[in-house]
């Protein structure tokens, strides 16, 4: 992936964070000037949270109502997970959430959040501080706005994409010191990091499928192309599930990592419930340990 999305130059924790949703984006193909020290509660709101209209329009005379897709997660489901990496049975901590749902750019979506950082022993080496959200069309599962907010040792940058998917372009900025801003072009039913993760959660997996969808990430379109294995039993602190290997791969760019693999559980609740990545200093391992508010 570019530079710009998982910076080899920046922590391995942070690299493998952004490793975490990258692989989650691939398994959707079925269908960081000094500064104080980064918060341990998310951000201000409008560091990261999108702003989005109080109403959703009505139904065209005439027209046939919509229906919402039929999803597997719920608000107030909250996925907690352990990081390990070389001789740190916990190197760090990620949190999956679906906040709300609520109107949102003319339809109704899932306001979805995602949060990482080191344990406090790594945190003094190196304070880093991570969240992306994203809005899930309720009807289309398609993202309409995402955003990453990080905190890289006082170093703080927020990424927001507007996705405009009727017309297929997207309003990327970047906030620093400076703002940054472009419009891009970007393919149908695009998805951004965060939002595969859920999509992928509610479409079946079938062992033997390769497919290869368009994913949109820092200003930038990628190719990200999967192949689902077989089912495999996956222990966990939250129990042992039976799920889906997936092995995703990011064509014509290089991730970072030197092999990639992400379990989801075969049950009504479609849990990410594990991913491994081996990268050039260690396998970095996610391993659910905790699942409230799940359906």
């Amino acid at each position: 992936m570019n530079g710009s999305a998982c910076p080899r130059s920046r922590p391995t924790f942070a690299s493998v964070l952004c490793l975490w949703l990258v692989v989650s984006a691939a398994a959707a193909a079925q269908a960081p000037a000094t500064k104080p020290a980064p918060p341990r509660t998310p951000p201000p709101a409008t560091a990261a949270r999108p702003a989005a209209p109080k109403t959703s329009p009505a139904p065209a005379a005439g027209a046939r109502p919509r229906s919402e897709r039929a999803v597997p997660f719920t608000v107030g489901e909250t996925l907690t997970y352990d990081v390990a990496w070389a001789n740190y049975l916990t190197a760090g901590s990620a949190t999956l959430a679906v906040r709300e749902k609520k109107p949102s750019y003319g339809s109704v979506a899932y306001y979805i959040t995602a949060e990482g950082q080191p344990v406090s022993l790594l945190q003094r080496i190196y304070s880093l501080y991570y969240k992306a959200d994203t809005l899930l069309d309720a009807y289309t599962l398609l993202p309409q706005r995402t955003s990453v907010y990080s905190n890289e040792n006082g170093r703080e940058r927020t990424k927001t994409t507007l996705i405009d998917q009727a017309k297929h372009t997207a309003t990327y900025e970047v906030r620093t010191a400076t703002l940054v801003k472009r419009n891009v072009t970007v393919p149908a039913y695009t998805q951004d990091l965060l939002s595969a993760v859920y999509i992928m959660r509610a479409i079946p997996l079938n062992a033997g499928a390769k497919m290869t969808i368009p994913v949109t990430d820092s200003g930038k379109v990628m190719r990200v192309q999967v192949t689902v294995g077989q089912r495999e039993p996956v222990r966990t602190p939250a129990g042992t599930m039976a799920a889906w290997r997936v092995e995703p791969r990011v064509l014509g760019a290089d991730a970072g990592a030197q092999s990639l693999a992400l379990w989801i559980s075969d049950d009504a609740r479609r849990l990410p419930v594990k991913l491994a990545a081996e990268v050039a200093v260690g396998t970095f391992t996610f391993t659910l340990r905790e699942a409230t508010g799940a359906k």
